[in-house]
């Protein structure tokens, strides 16, 4: 392998370290922190966008959300994380 090649090949591994591969961790980390803490009676927004409040959280990874066209059952993955912390940030 020529040395000329070597420096801008680690550079861009690094970049890929420092851009990409790190803040991927993070989110994950605050993701699943999140659904740690999900109570009851906590209002969340899914991902499709649809608005609820949380009325029990199973051990299997799902809970029923309750919204106003009843009670849904839904995967803990489902709920929008940025979406729902948003919401509650506003309700406090």
């Amino acid at each position: 392998m020529d040395q000329s090649f070597l420096g801008p090949l680690l550079l861009f591994a690094v970049f890929i370290v420092f851009f990409m591969v790190l803040p991927q961790r993070k989110r994950m980390k605050q993701e699943k922190k999140f659904y740690g803490e999900l109570k009851k009676g906590m209002k969340v927004i899914m991902g499709s966008g649809l608005h609820g409040k949380i009325l029990e959280i199973n051990d299997d990874g799902t809970c029923v959300i309750e919204t106003g066209a009843g009670k849904m059952k839904f995967d803990k993955t489902a709920i929008s994380v940025e979406k729902s912390n948003k919401l509650n940030e506003a309700s406090k």
